[in-house]
């Protein structure tokens, strides 16, 4: 944008004007952003990428670094510090880079997950993450490796197209599709369907931000649906004495700073209109240029929290883009059991077959142990492995006789079949160690404080969702959680220290509900003291067969806040997030 300024003096005349003074504004980050994508589509420029391996880290240009690199599925690693110590809400940068294998539906081969364990061991420093969003991530990967790294990946069917930058991210869908004897319909040929058609797709290079869809056939929603953009879930509609199978669509879901669960359209989408349906909101995503002012607002969701937007207009706009009429919505079963984490042993619908699911603490794991479930997967199975959005590992359809030998091996290699109810709904987020943003380190402290909670209440039988998110971002999805802890910074003896703000009460399905900042604030230290005063509390308070959920409803903050405290104290402000919203760290 720019502004003009006529030469006002008064001896001024038509014919001796001065000539005008042209003054730029400043190009916002918005601007620049959305100025780069357009003169590039990175996809198309992986010679780029293999020069800069040949000339070196120091020789990629700053747009390639903060830009272009994303929609690779490739970010630079912090310090290890986060965002402390670096300018503008973000962390100092390592000449080290973040791979995100995108893995559709956490569907993987043994060949796969070997190809995965190797690149971690040779270019990782031995590090593999899984994510919230099914993906697995590398880590200490350099420019020098990194065609290597993509090479490899391509040459088994993978790939980290589209796993960050302002593209369709990974699509997410029940690890159990296919098996899962009460799903309604197998949804994973439509997760893989989709992903072909949006993931890499150049029509689809330039979206406004990250566009995310979960698109699940199973009762219970374990994929999250109501925080996407996209969220179909199966139902089933009743005619006439005949059913058919079709999908319930919401869109605008997403949480990070602005936390909003996605709106419910009045649609029933027949299975061969989910292509059509979902192109059509990532082309109103898309044409959306009220969405690429601010980056921090450009989220689909947004169209609904600032622009007035309805579930009836959006669905108007849909149905004139894809040219077509969608019949009405039927009513659905919303599910009750929203700890779906798919640890232990369970039967499939195949006779003789039973999947056996390990908890991956942290979502942390090595290439050992993905070499070990990929041998397991070979031997007692037929060679196929299955991530979920709880950070665990399935292997499936294994033999039922050999059910034991596989729990047994994953147990023995620090992968527990059967798990405490904190290992098992533990989740946390990338945090300092790798993440520029985060202001908390994460991975080792949610290993420290589920090991504190095991040993304090090992009694406690109640599902519990505790995340662990480095920043007010909610990478680590605090904002669903029952116990939600955000990472902060306080002063304490004059040093500045890890601390966590407390949110409860989050939830999806039939109990959806953004977590209530309770107005609670501790040092990291500390958090397994509060935590188990507040889990103590509800043991000796809880009203007959009462939830944590339902119980956090009946109490006041002031009143959970005394329970986390051990006494009453004054509500903390929660921190807003100290930098802009992060472009593409999340899982």
């Amino acid at each position: 944008m720019s502004h003009v300024i006529p030469d006002k003096s008064p001896e001024a005349k038509p014919n001796d004007a001065k000539p005008t003074e042209v003054i730029k504004a400043p190009e916002t980050k918005a601007q620049r952003v959305e100025r780069l994508k357009r003169s590039k589509n990175a996809w198309d420029h992986f010679d780029e990428i293999q020069q800069f391996a040949r000339t070196g880290f120091d020789s990629i240009p700053p747009e390639w670094l903060g830009t272009y690199f994303r929609s690779w599925g490739v970010y630079t690693q912090g310090d290890g510090v986060g965002v402390i110590g670096g300018k503008n809400g973000e962390g100092k940068a390592m000449p080290f880079f973040m791979v995100r294998i995108r893995i559709p539906n956490g569907l993987m081969r043994s060949e796969q997950v070997r190809t995965i364990a190797n690149l971690a061991e040779k270019y990782g420093r031995g590090v593999a993450d899984i994510t919230v969003r099914q993906n697995i991530q590398l880590h200490w990967v350099t420019i020098e490796s990194l065609p290597d790294v993509l090479q490899s990946l391509w040459n088994v069917g993978l790939t980290t197209t589209g796993a960050c930058g302002d593209v369709a991210r990974n699509i997410t869908g029940c690890p159990l599709a296919g098996l899962d004897g009460e799903e309604i319909i197998d949804a994973s040929p439509l997760v893989l369907q989709i992903d072909r058609e949006l993931g890499g797709n150049s029509e689809f290079y330039n979206l406004p931000r990250k566009f995310k869809i979960s698109i699940t056939g199973c009762r219970h929603w374990c994929s999250y649906p109501e925080i996407n953009d996209i969220g179909l879930t199966a139902t089933t509609r009743r005619r006439a004495g005949k059913s058919d199978v079709g999908f319930t669509l919401r869109v605008g879901g997403g949480l990070s700073t602005n936390p909003h669960l996605a709106v419910a359209l009045d649609a029933f989408i027949k299975p061969e209109q989910v292509s059509p349906v979902v192109r059509g909101v990532a082309e109103i995503f898309r044409a959306s240029e009220v969405l690429r002012v601010s980056r921090e607002k450009a989220r689909l969701k947004f169209l609904f929290l600032e622009h007035g937007w309805t579930a009836d207009t959006f669905l108007a706009e849909l149905q004139q883009r894809i040219g077509f009429s969608l019949d009405p919505g039927e009513r659905e079963e919303i599910p009750a059991d929203i700890h779906r984490d798919h640890v232990g042993v369970h039967d499939q619908k195949q006779p003789g077959l039973v999947y056996v699911g390990a908890s991956v603490l942290r979502g942390r794991i090595t290439p050992q142990q993905l070499n070990l479930a990929a041998d397991l997967a070979d031997r007692y199975a037929d060679g196929h492995v299955r991530n979920t959005v709880m950070q665990n590992l399935l292997i499936v359809n294994v033999r039922k006789e050999s059910a034991s030998l596989v729990a047994d091996a994953l147990t023995l290699a620090g992968l527990p079949v059967q798990a405490s109810v904190f290992a098992r709904g533990t989740i946390s987020c990338t945090g300092s160690e790798f993440c520029k943003l985060a202001l908390t380190e994460t991975k080792s402290f949610a290993r420290w404080l589920t090991e504190e909670l095991e040993e304090r209440l090992p009694a406690f039988e109640e599902q519990l969702k505790l995340h662990i998110t480095g920043c007010p971002n909610s990478c680590g999805q605090h904002w669903i959680a029952d116990i939600g802890i955000e990472g902060k910074k306080i002063k304490q003896n004059g040093r500045m220290v890890d601390a966590y703000y407390f949110c409860v009460g989050g939830s999806v399905g039939q109990f959806a509900s953004i977590a209530r900042p309770v107005g609670y604030r501790c040092t990291a230290d500390t958090v397994p003291d509060a935590i188990e005063r507040l889990l103590e509390g509800f043991n000796t308070r809880r009203e007959g067969n009462e939830n944590l959920r339902q119980f956090f409803g009946r109490h006041t903050n002031e009143e959970l806040r005394a329970l986390l405290a051990g006494t009453f104290v004054g509500a903390v402000e929660r921190d807003v997030s100290l930098g802009p919203v992060p472009h593409g760290v999340e899982g």
